[in-house]
């Protein structure tokens, strides 16, 4: 880079299209012609231009006032471009499938927003959901975030009202994109505040397609997360705002968009504890202000009030230890501030001992009050979820519900490349490049990225939280290294600025640093790709263009891969599935619905469905039939009791499917096409799950072989072949092979031969590919007999007594005989 005058000068943009920190002044020639110059001060007080060589031809003729406005018109157009490539990024799903909800909690909030957009607020408020949980059901106005729902009631009234009538489900589906839009243009400002318009737009960009983001904002992914991370770009820029400016317009504005984020996702405990973190670090600093404490102080009073009347937080802002921090905080700046005061009140020495005094009282209060209140129960200790973050192996033990999720298991290494492709290499640089400045606003950068860090390398969806501090760091530092290497400023040669000093007087500092730089001066020095002498460093054109045209390359394989990433991996419907045919062209599996909408024509409207807790909400979405369980897993005993059910031999089974009167029962089989998220895949999860609840009763270690192996085939132990999830799973597999040895296309494994027999339950469907098998729960026999006599009555077998027979025999009784 040039190096900068030393007077004060206009900035540069505002003057010329040279938009360079070293071109302080602009003159012109006699010819007209606009020259950039240095203006060097002597001694003397003596001010001489000095004119600046440029590495390639500038516009001339051209008024700053076109200069600014084609800026901002060119700045407006890129933006709107980028957020317009952040919409039509996410639409591979509904151009391949159709307009269609995706995953699992996603069925959920549509039916929610469907009760709200039908019924209304208060009925939405006031819903009792007697489908869910069955029998226990469900209070769903206290149970959930409804920032999402409401969102999407607002935009679907408000289409209406403009005479444009559209499906509670497109707006839904399309929820997701359309934020994503706004998520861009928010990145943009708050990267703004912290570097330059030019890394702004990259930053835009980036997030704009980032997987990272678009792997929760896809169209159809009509989750939390759709919204969530706009409301957590807005409240962090409108927090830098407040910050810098000392607003409490701009303090209520965060509190606002806070509020916001506490109606529609439980992440909002980030925002809770990174505002605080950020003020406590300026004040440890030594950089409390009056706009820090009023930006803190408007965004903490009016943020908590508007937190708390959400119905599923209400008072968990002053009774949680998770929003401690924030309140601690807000006691300490008001601590600091009334020091402030009273220094300015109070001579020197008097002021010393007071303030020492009121500091000890106000902290062994403050710490007695916090001990009395957290013992007494008022103040509730921190979650399970808050020390699975610290310590990864906490849910597997304590909350073995939480472990079986996938995305809370830790991230690969590989993940973070899949999902943020170069970006993950410029990170550390505009981190470093924020330490160098360290202004407060980028203090904010930096506690960010290294809690962001942390948190994304222990949870997989936790890479949702580090991806916009990535692209915002990222583009902090690619657009430096474009300014460095785009500004025309060609830097001073040594024997340039020997001859434009030999005549001029210099201090004696300088003449040293002068003669030091002779002394190690070389003979010879290579410059430019082309070797030879020059004058113009690293800074030739030669240079010039082998860098950028390096970042322009890096730039075109990110867009490449960000594009392929959400075209193969993340617009794929978990409820429609796609393959390849041999001659290349695409297969639809579309198991899931056909399998829900045979249940919703050919059951009763009453009829119970048992599966594992991932599928309830879909069934209820799709299949609009009670369920067990489903995804908001409140209840850990009601999940162990399916795992139970599941993990167990008939005999114990049936009698939990009668008591809680299930008809039919759901497993997920993926062996025939190889679908690797089947059941058989989660059966381990369910077994622990189970076994937290009836140790003595279910044994994971029953599950493997001697060796420690998790087999299905002739290894599996007899515990494995007898459990109900095992026999639903492979009942009549072998005969789709004709013969021939059965393979489990996902474990890699021949299933015996051996025919598995169902006592207790029938076959009532199987989906085209077999992935989804139902099957209808036998009623008792008419006459009495178990359900293993009548099976092996009409199998016309021979009946075998079994030990309760044999012990009622001695006793003098006949028992009826048992297979």
């Amino acid at each position: 880079m040039a190096p900068k005058g030393k007077s004060p000068g206009t900035t540069p943009s505002k003057n010329h299209p040279l938009s360079t920190p070293s071109a302080k002044k602009v003159i012109e020639d006699p010819l007209g012609k606009s020259i950039p110059v240095e203006e060097d001060e002597l001694p003397n007080g003596t001010i001489t231009p000095k004119v600046l060589k440029l590495a390639y031809p500038l516009p001339e003729h051209i008024s700053p006032t076109t200069i600014n406005n084609t800026e901002s018109l060119l700045r407006f157009v890129i933006l709107a471009l980028t957020c317009g490539a952040a919409i039509g990024s996410r639409l591979f799903a509904v151009i391949r499938f159709e307009s269609v909800i995706h995953e699992f909690d996603p069925w959920f909030n549509f039916r929610a927003s469907k009760v709200l957009v039908n019924k209304g607020f208060y009925e939405f408020w006031n819903w009792f959901d007697p489908t869910a949980w069955y029998p226990l059901g469900r209070t769903v106005g206290t149970t959930l975030y409804p920032g999402l729902m409401v969102t999407a009631g607002l935009i679907w009234h408000f289409l209406r009202l403009i005479n444009m009538p559209v499906d509670i489900r497109n707006v839904c589906v399309m929820l997701a994109p359309g934020f994503a839009g706004l998520t861009a243009w928010t990145t943009y400002l708050f990267t703004k505040e912290m570097s330059t318009p030019a890394a702004g737009l990259l930053a835009a960009a980036f997030i704009g397609i980032a997987p990272g983001y678009i792997s929760r904002s896809v169209a159809g992914s009509y989750d939390n997360e759709a919204i969530a991370i706009f409301l957590l770009m807005a409240a962090f820029y409108t927090w830098i705002k407040a910050m810098k400016t000392g607003s409490a317009l701009w303090g209520m504005l965060t509190a606002l968009f806070y509020g916001w984020m506490v109606a529609a996702w439980g992440g909002y405990v980030f925002i809770t504890n990174m505002i605080p973190l950020h003020a406590f670090v300026l004040i440890l600093m030594g950089r409390f202000n009056n706009r820090l404490y009023t930006a803190y102080s408007s965004w903490y009073v009016i943020g908590t009030i508007s937190s708390m009347q959400v119905p599923f937080v209400e008072f968990l802002p002053i009774r949680t230890s998770e929003h401690m921090a924030a309140l601690g905080v807000f006691g300490l700046l008001q601590l600091i501030a009334f020091v402030e005061i009273v220094r300015r009140l109070v001579p020197g020495k008097q002021f010393q001992l007071l303030l020492r005094a009121f500091v000890v009282l106000v902290f062994v209060v403050s710490f007695a009050a916090l001990v009395v209140l957290t013992f007494s129960g008022w103040i509730a200790p921190f979650a399970g979820r808050f020390y699975s973050l610290w310590d990864t192996g906490y849910a597997k033990v304590h909350m073995p519900i939480i472990a079986s999720v996938s995305e809370h298991q830790p991230t690969a290494w590989p993940s973070f490349f899949f999902d943020l492709e170069m970006l993950i290499f410029f990170f550390p640089a505009g981190v470093f490049w924020c330490f160098k400045e360290l202004r407060d606003e980028q203090i904010f950068i930096i506690i960010y990225a290294t809690l962001s860090a942390y948190f994304a390398g222990v949870m997989v969806r936790l890479m949702l939280v580090i991806t916009p501090v990535v692209c915002v760091a990222a583009a902090i530092a690619f657009s430096k290294l474009l300014e460095a290497y785009i500004d025309p400023v060609i830097p001073e040669s040594e024997e340039e600025i020997e001859e434009a000093t030999a005549h001029q007087p210099m201090s004696k500092a300088k003449a040293k640093k002068i003669a030091a730089a002779q002394q190690n001066k070389g003979e010879f020095n290579f410059t430019g790709i082309l070797g030879g002498k020059g004058n113009k460093g690293i800074f030739g054109l030669d240079t010039r263009f082998a860098v950028v045209s390096v970042l322009s390359l890096f730039l075109f394989l990110f867009v490449y891969h960000c594009t392929w990433v959400t075209s193969s991996a993340y617009s794929s419907p978990s409820v429609v599935l796609a393959s390849r045919n041999p001659d290349g062209s695409q297969n639809i599996i579309d198991d899931f619905r056909e399998a829900y909408y045979w249940i919703r024509q050919n059951t009763e409207k009453d009829a119970v469905i048992m599966s594992w807790w991932d599928y309830g909400y879909q069934i209820a979405g799709m299949a609009d039939r009670p369920t067990l369980v489903d995804n908001n897993t409140w209840n850990n005993t009601h999940i162990a009791t399916v795992g139970k059910a599941m993990s167990s031999n008939e005999d114990v089974a049936y009698p939990i499917l009668r008591k809680h009167d299930v008809d039919y029962v759901l497993v997920i089989f993926g062996g025939l096409l190889g679908y690797s998220g089947d059941d058989i895949n989660k059966f381990l999860w369910m077994v622990r799950i189970a076994q937290g609840e009836w140790p003595d009763e279910v044994q994971e270690v029953n599950y493997f072989t001697q060796r420690g192996e998790y087999a299905v085939d002739e290894r599996a132990t007899p515990t494995m072949k007898n459990s109900l999830m095992y026999k639903m799973s492979y009942y009549r597999f072998h005969e789709l092979f004709g013969g021939h040895p059965a393979q489990d296309r996902v474990r890699g494994q021949t299933i015996p031969s051996t025919g598995i027999q169902l006592d207790t339950l029938d076959e009532a469907f199987t989906s085209e590919n077999w992935i989804v098998r139902i099957y209808k729960v036998k009623s008792e026999d008419a006459i009495g007999r178990e359900l293993k006599a009548v099976s092996s009555f009409e199998g016309g077998k021979k009946l075998k007594k079994s030990a309760s027979s044999s012990a009622a025999a001695v006793g003098g009784k006949k028992s009826r005989p048992n297979m």
